[in-house]
Formats: C-alpha cells, sequence, structure tokens
C-alpha cells in the first residue's frame, strides 16, 4: 500500500512541476505549462508524436511558402474556443524549464485576428519549445494537447509543420475557502470558489504537501463539481495541503486556474 501512495504522489508531483515550474531567468520570470487542451483543431485535434519523441505535424492550408531551405511554422490560439489576437509565440531551439527557459536560436510572432500565427524561415531542426504566452502574463503553454513532460518540434526544409492548437486559459479564478494559510479541523472541509464567466463545470483537486507527513486522499483530484463548492466526504488527515480549482466551458475546454493555489492545514484528530 505505501509503494502505490508514493507511486501516486510522485506521479502528482511530476503533474506539479509541470503546471507551475519557475525558470530562473535573469531578464523575466516565467512559468510553462502544459497546455492539457485542443479541442478547436481544424489541422489536428490531439497532438500525436512521432518515433523520434518529436510532436507530429498536423495537415492545413499554407499561408506562405517557406523560403528554400528553410521551414515555416503555422499555428492557431484560442480563448474559450474563440481566437485570440496579438498573443506571443516563440519557436526555441533549446528549452529548460529550470534554467534560463528559451535559449539558442528563437523565431517569434504574434496572433492575428484570426488567433493564426506564422513563424517563417525557420532553420531546419529540432526544437525544444514552441511557446504561447498567456495573455500579459509571466506564463507560457507549450503547443501541444494533453500533459507532456517535454514537447520538441521538427522542422523540415520546404515544409510547413502545423502545430497543434493552443487553448490558452487565465489565472484569476478566486478561491474562497478554505482561506490561504488556514488552520482548520480535518472533518467536513468545504472548498468553495466564486462563479466564473462561462464556465459549465469545475475542478478541485487537494495535494498534501511533500514532506509535511500529510497524507493525501486521491478521490480528491480533479473532483468534478457542477456548483460552486464541494464538501468533503472524508476527512483529511492532519499535516499541510494545496488546493487548486480550475473552471471549464460546455465543451471541456480549460478556462481558468484558480489565482493562486491555496495552502492551508488540517490540524487535530480526524477519528480516522
Amino acid at each position: 500500500m505505501n509503494t502505490n501512495r508514493q507511486a501516486v504522489a510522485s506521479l502528482f508531483l511530476i503533474i506539479s512541476v509541470l503546471l507551475g515550474c519557475k525558470l530562473s531567468n535573469r531578464n523575466s520570470n516565467t512559468t510553462t505549462i502544459s497546455n492539457a487542451n485542443s479541442k478547436n483543431s481544424s489541422t489536428s485535434s490531439e497532438s500525436r508524436v512521432n518515433e523520434d519523441g518529436t510532436i507530429a505535424s498536423g495537415t492545413g492550408e499554407e499561408k506562405e511558402k517557406p523560403a528554400a531551405g528553410k521551414g515555416n511554422v503555422q499555428g492557431k490560439v484560442f480563448y474559450n474556443e474563440k481566437p485570440v489576437n496579438d498573443i506571443e509565440v516563440k519557436l526555441c531551439e533549446k528549452f529548460n524549464q529550470y534554467f534560463g527557459g528559451c535559449q539558442g536560436e528563437t523565431f517569434g510572432t504574434k496572433t492575428d485576428a484570426n488567433g493564426e500565427y506564422l513563424l517563417k524561415n525557420v532553420t531546419p531542426r529540432i526544437y525544444e519549445g514552441l511557446l504561447v504566452k498567456v495573455f500579459n502574463s509571466d506564463y507560457y503553454v507549450f503547443a501541444t494537447s494533453g500533459i507532456v513532460q517535454t514537447a520538441k518540434y521538427k522542422i523540415e526544409a520546404d515544409k510547413t509543420f502545423f502545430a497543434p492548437d493552443t487553448n490558452l486559459f487565465k489565472h484569476d479564478l478566486k478561491l474562497i475557502s478554505p482561506k490561504a494559510g488556514s488552520k482548520i479541523p480535518g472533518e467536513n472541509i468545504e472548498i468553495k470558489w466564486e462563479q466564473y464567466p462561462d464556465a459549465a463545470f469545475y475542478k478541485f483537486s487537494i495535494f498534501a504537501d511533500t514532506g509535511s507527513g500529510a497524507e493525501a486522499n486521491y478521490d480528491f483530484i480533479n473532483k468534478r463539481v457542477d456548483g460552486l463548492s464541494y464538501v468533503l466526504e472524508k476527512p483529511l488527515k492532519p499535516g499541510s495541503y494545496t488546493c487548486k480549482v480550475e473552471a471549464y466551458n460546455a465543451s471541456e475546454v480549460r478556462l481558468a486556474t484558480s489565482a493562486s493555489d491555496i495552502k492551508f492545514t488540517v490540524t487535530g484528530d480526524t477519528g480516522k
């Protein structure tokens, strides 16, 4: 049982790193987040992976032919299933989400009124990051669908690479309870948040903080809720926890995550 719990805990830790890992960059403080939704694709609805581990190109109509010996990268960006204008996109030769972020030869552009972008005359090679900026924040997402640990893109000479559609999500959903830094009993804990525009349902997750001695209850990971609150039917054991909430539209596309993950402490004996 302990081995299984440790394995699951390790998986959640990896996902947590992917969902919010700060880059130590002297010029910027950037967070990269995996793009877990790609519902709008006219080119490829899901990210396919080639045998060499690179993200496979979709199909589509070329906006422009690349120069001889060069390649183009073409894609679309959406929010709430609508195209988003003036969003920064960059292709990075090297990418390290822990140290320095985007490195080496880099190509950049912005989306047009149709949410489309075109990176022109790119040097053919494998690139380690195709990143889309989340509005005016310090956050970026990979141009992929699904949670991925790495995302590499093979750009070939005289061809256009059609990237998976990117669905942006905001970071302004407000958690009401438990309060940040609060100390509460383990019984009848209520998770509560404010209504988010266009949200059809929500998902919340509660993670036991690593090294706290707390034991996570895995029934409360990505728990779907149609309302604005949920009372845990099982108590949490004493220890420190982190809670996050996400909003989704009716097409199951993520709209927002909580503005900041709430950390709280469970005290006392739950009686279990």
